[in-house]
């Protein structure tokens, strides 16, 4: 449940991220040297923290898709893989999630 709330919180922030990207392109905005660089800081940042957020989706779609083969998969040698993938991912979830709290402070 808690991967379920950092993601909305995050994908707050992508909306946020996409609006200043348009912003920063805006000749007025542009002209407006101290919002710009304002508005253009706040892009980096966002940026960041946008990065490991599609790293940590893209873990937890793998995770998820491993565990399915998992629990549907009869071949042996598919169902091993799949254990060898859960195995790898995750631990690092709670490293990524703290990153990502992190970076949100």
């Amino acid at each position: 449940m808690a991967e379920k709330t950092l993601l909305e919180k995050l994908e707050g922030l992508q909306h946020k991220f996409d609006e200043i990207s348009t912003l920063i392109t805006d000749p007025s905005v542009i002209s407006d040297q101290k919002r710009y660089v304002k508005l253009n800081k706040e892009y980096h940042e966002l940026e960041r923290i946008l990065t490991a957020k599609n790293e940590y989706e893209l873990k937890l779609s793998h995770l998820a898709e491993a565990k399915e083969v998992l629990d549907t998969e009869n071949d042996p040698e598919m169902r091993e893989m799949a254990k060898m993938e859960i195995d790898s991912i995750e631990p690092l979830i709670p490293e990524m999630e703290e990153n990502i709290k992190l970076l949100l402070i």
